[in-house]
């Protein structure tokens, strides 16, 4: 376990989101609304790379509404050809909610499932060590990163593609996945993951061994939970992976 954890820590990361295309109520369950399709998504490989940009592209080379089924699996066989090519797919929340969107918007839900298994969540990583999640913008302001943009969030996304604000959306997938990929690596550096609790404090759990994979996350102990009224069980992530 111990080498094959150090081959682990030092493969480089590929960060990865997705915006979705069809918009739910705020604090709403979004399965409830689903499919919701896919206006863009975007990767970013460590390293001195740029996002790269993913939707489709109208006849008349403006960005398309939401991307088709083939665009959705060419995503999907980059993300597997940079697995193969030893990078580590990096995600917040992507296990529960952007590679569940991908099995079904592409088609491909078993190479899904296998991505979904071997990349590094770190909010779910996070969830089966301490019980309840951690939002990305409460981390990314312990560490000192710049977050979201003002006044932008993901449930605004769908509506502002639709309009046509496609730069701005783009812009917000993109400094999503740069907050994710720094992130990774400062709380890697540091060997701890620090974040802003809603009372304004700031919070820590040890990272001695680093990110896991969320295969290896869900081998992690199930924590204490009888504090809490209603504590979210690890099958609301992990439930459809068994689908």
């Amino acid at each position: 376990m111990g080498a094959d954890r150090h081959v682990a820590m030092t493969r480089k990361h590929l960060a990865f989101d997705i915006e979705t295309a069809k918009e739910w109520p705020d604090g709403a369950d979004w399965r409830r609304h689903r499919p919701l399709g896919i206006a863009c998504a975007a990767t970013l490989a460590e390293g001195p790379d740029s996002p790269r940009f993913w939707h489709g592209v109208q006849p008349d080379g403006r960005p398309a509404d939401r991307m088709s089924r083939e665009d959705v699996a060419q995503l999907v066989e980059y993300l597997a050809s940079m697995v193969d090519g030893g990078y580590a797919i990096l995600t917040w929340n992507g296990l529960a909610f952007d590679f569940d969107v991908l099995a079904e918007e592409s088609g491909m839900r078993e190479p899904c499932k296998r991505l979904a298994l071997d990349h590094v969540d770190m909010m779910f990583h996070v969830f089966c060590t301490l019980g309840y999640p951690v939002g990305l913008e409460a981390a990314a302001r312990a560490a000192g990163l710049p977050g979201k943009p003002e006044g932008m969030s993901g449930i605004m996304a769908p509506s502002m593609w639709a309009a046509g604000k496609h730069q701005d959306v783009l812009d917000y997938v993109a400094q999503d996945v740069r907050t994710t990929l720094e992130l990774a690596a400062l709380c890697e550096k540091a060997k701890r993951f620090r974040w802003i609790t809603r009372r304004g404090k700031t919070s820590r759990m040890d990272l001695a061994d680093g990110w896991l994979a969320v295969r290896e996350a869900m081998q992690l102990p199930e924590p204490d939970t009888s504090w809490m009224s209603s504590p979210l069980p690890r099958r609301r992530f992990t439930a459809w992976l068994r689908s």
